[in-house]
């Protein structure tokens, strides 16, 4: 989102033709690591994958299908923030208004104060450290260098904290499946073979995608 701003003002930079091209093929070869790493596609991702592995479904939802959901839902929660970026830096850099310069910088606040708001004040201070940075006074001041880092630990965290809340009812089932398969006899039938079905039952009685995905959504309210 970033680099999109940058890029009607190519022409109006003098740039040449191939470098343009090169300029832009550098833009799509980093778009989708931007896509994966500085969006809610990130706990999205983590908790859908967590979610297929307490299920026992082995490659029930595919990678294709779990990966196409959190894109979408991905790009639906940053919809305001793209919207944000397109009026106040892609419109005024394409009408001459700004430069590409003040267009970076004017497109990055509506993403910084995205990523603010989902980022830890330990996971800040982490790459604060490393850095050999100084704190800001403000969390406006906030450098991108040091919070694209710290909001992708602090997303796989909630996407950890998550997926193991998810994790603990199935866990039960086959808890309590292996438990009553070692105690009738049935040594050589595998628990997971006989737990699947109550899994994925219970999930479907309780509507689980509903709540799953429900509740990922609200947490990004």
């Amino acid at each position: 989102m970033m680099l999109a701003a940058a890029v009607p003002s190519l022409t109006n930079a003098g740039l040449s033709s191939p470098m343009q091209i090169i300029l832009m093929m550098t833009a799509l070869t980093v778009l989708p690591a931007v896509i994966m790493s500085i969006t809610p596609f990130l706990r999205i991702a983590v908790v859908l994958h967590f979610l297929r592995q307490a299920l026992g479904t082995q490659t029930t939802p595919s990678n294709q299908v779990l990966i196409g959901l959190s894109l979408f839902l991905a790009m639906l929660i940053m919809q305001p923030v793209a919207t944000d970026i397109y009026r106040n830096a892609w419109q005024p850099v394409e009408k001459g208004e700004l430069t590409w310069e003040q267009g970076l910088d004017a497109g990055s606040k509506p993403l910084h104060n995205f990523l603010i708001k989902f980022t830890r004040e330990k996971d800040v201070k982490l790459f604060l450290e490393i850095s050999h940075q100084t704190a800001p006074r403000s969390p406006a001041d906030l450098g991108l260098t040091v919070l694209i880092p710290a909001y992708i630990l602090s997303e796989l965290k909630a996407g950890f904290q998550i997926g193991a809340v998810l994790y603990l009812p199935f866990l039960i089932i086959d808890v309590v499946v292996a438990s009553v398969t070692l105690s009738i006899g049935m040594v050589q039938l595998p628990p997971v073979m006989v737990s699947a079905p109550f899994k994925i039952l219970l999930f479907v009685l309780v509507d689980g995608w509903n709540l799953v995905v429900g509740s990922l959504m609200k947490s990004f309210a």
